[in-house]
């Protein structure tokens, strides 16, 4: 099914961060009052947190943030250039050109907005043992503007995709642009997907989110999200099954497909609740050893679920492909790979 692979086909909005990982201490966690494997955003309490990670440990530069490491993920496995788009805001310096290198390098098509005064955004991503916490100062990539997608020379690519991908953490910037391109969806019956992020966005973010929900066909979540999302919602159980079956059956504006739920539970199995039933897929057991960097595996789980659901290829084999690349990218730092993926269904 190669040949259905075109360019632009794909587009992902979200927040282009260049990512700071070290390996830390327990106590350096509690200094900055962060949790062994979490997701949030920097606040006063963070300003030195940076300057910190870069003089005292040994930190690594890498070109991160959810959505571009998402589409980075895709384009290894399709091999054909700019098959996916990806549009987000960052700053006018040295960081934005490192990102744009990176992205560019493994096929994906940037289309940054440029922030004249805002640096590029960062994210400390802290690992302790096989846990990471990330920290994210959004700087340039909080200040995206609807009217980059706009622009003539940038809506044709809007125009030109069938499936759209946008992180939760995206609701944070710019929940206007996610409801402009929610909608847009909706009205060329083309594939919405979404992903919850974080435990926070399910809580603080809940009426950006509940508002593009209606629009989603496609929505990734961890378990802990998942759970987030059941008791801010009343669901009134802890029960990822359940939850996934009522998070299918809620309200959409598509009723010409339904809704699929997926939940990512580490290394249980991942659950599918789709056409009203349930169904898991046991992740890839790694020996202890072999685990290097958890961070990332979510984003290249969804990067290898969309290479695969974009050729054409059933739910199930996409799902095994997401299994896949998660397998892969907790083997090494960061959300990097390497050759071409051997994966066969």
């Amino acid at each position: 099914m190669a040949d259905t692979i075109c360019e632009g086909m794909i587009i992902g909005l979200g927040n282009p961060l260049l990512d700071i990982s070290a390996t830390v201490n327990e106590d350096f966690l509690k200094k900055y009052g962060l949790k062994a494997n979490d997701a949030i955003l920097a606040d006063e309490r963070h300003k030195s947190l940076y300057d910190e990670l870069i003089e005292q440990y040994k930190a690594d530069f890498i070109a991160g943030g959810a959505v571009q490491n998402t589409m980075r993920v895709a384009q290894w496995f399709l091999e054909k250039p700019h098959v996916a788009t990806f549009m987000g805001c960052v700053g006018k310096d040295k960081y934005s050109k490192i990102l744009e290198e990176k992205a560019r390098v493994s096929g994906v098509n940037v289309k940054y907005q440029y922030h004249d005064t805002e640096p590029t955004g960062t994210c400390a991503v802290l690992i302790t043992g096989k846990n990471r916490s990330l920290c994210a100062n959004l700087a340039a990539a909080n200040c995206f503007s609807p009217m980059h997608i706009k622009k003539p020379e940038n809506h044709k690519f809007l125009d030109n995709a069938q499936y759209i991908y946008i992180s939760g953490f995206f609701l944070t910037v710019s929940p206007e642009t996610v409801q402009e391109v929610a909608n847009h969806a909706h009205v060329n019956n083309k594939t919405f997907m979404m992903n919850l992020s974080a435990p926070f966005i399910c809580e603080f973010y809940k009426e950006s989110l509940m508002a593009a929900y209606p629009y989603v066909d496609i929505i990734f979540g961890n378990e802990t999200e998942a759970e987030t999302f059941s008791k801010v919602n009343n669901f009134g159980t802890t029960d990822k099954k359940e939850i996934a079956l009522k998070m299918a059956k809620m309200k959409k504006v598509n009723e010409k497909r339904k809704r699929i739920v997926i939940i990512t539970q580490g290394s249980d199995p991942v659950i599918l609740a789709k056409d009203d039933t349930v169904i898991e897929f046991p992740a890839t057991c790694l020996p202890e050893e072999k685990i290097v960097d958890t961070n990332g595996a979510g984003d290249a789980f969804v990067g290898g679920f969309i290479a695969q659901y974009v050729r054409g290829e059933s739910i199930e084999n996409s799902i095994k492909c997401g299994i896949w690349a998660a397998t892969v990218i907790v083997q090494r730092s960061g959300c990097t790979y390497e050759g071409k993926p051997d994966f066969g269904i």
